[in-house]
């Protein structure tokens, strides 16, 4: 447990409120700084992970949450500086409530996760670049002719995917509960999409 990546996701994870402050205070390059070297970090111990063979199950945990929160404290932080609508918040936060109750759902039926889906990988992916280069377009002005539309090109292409992948969860979810044919048994996946874990 006491390995290098899960240091390094445990890291991320405590900078998580810190750039949620930075983000709702106004300091955005801070902000920037803190989420472009989580951003190294995360792929940085996917790396060592993988090559030194330290995959574990807390780090398969770490990982994804540090990930998620993220994207949470980004897009809460953005939406109260009117910087996105508040719509979007309620776009990412109630599919993955979604995926909570389909998780208690599943566990109740002696289920594990299900298996994680490329589309639900390509949703996080697009969110995870589009929140940092809309902060990047609040530290720097002079660039945000250039950073917004394409923040806002990750953004609703990532909540597009987020809601298809969730709606193909779903389904797999009722087939298992109803023991209809058609899908296998899940199997425990990991979380985000460069990595050792990955995001769906």
């Amino acid at each position: 447990m006491l390995t290098v990546p899960n240091a390094l996701s445990a890291i991320r994870l405590g900078l998580v409120p810190v750039f949620l402050v930075l983000v709702l205070t106004g300091n955005d390059v801070a902000a920037l700084l803190i989420i472009v070297a989580s951003s190294a970090s995360d792929y940085l111990d996917g790396i060592i992970a993988r090559r030194f063979g330290q995959i574990t199950r807390l780090g398969q945990l770490l990982d994804p949450a540090a990930d998620r929160l993220f994207i949470f404290a980004a897009v809460f932080a953005l939406a109260v500086r009117e910087v996105v609508p508040w719509w979007l918040v309620v776009v990412i936060v109630g599919r993955d409530a979604m995926l909570v109750v389909l998780g208690i759902v599943l566990a109740q039926h002696r289920y594990g996760p299900l298996p994680v889906h490329h589309l639900g990988k390509l949703a996080t992916f697009a969110l995870f670049y589009a929140l940092p280069i809309l902060v990047l377009g609040q530290a720097f002005p002079d660039v945000r002719f250039v950073s917004d539309p394409i923040a806002w090109a990750f953004a609703l292409w990532g909540a597009f995917l987020y809601w298809w992948a969730g709606a193909l969860y779903l389904r797999q979810t009722l087939e298992l509960v109803g023991n209809r044919p058609g899908i296998s048994a899940p199997a425990s996946d990991t979380l985000n999409p460069l990595r050792r874990s990955t995001d769906g």
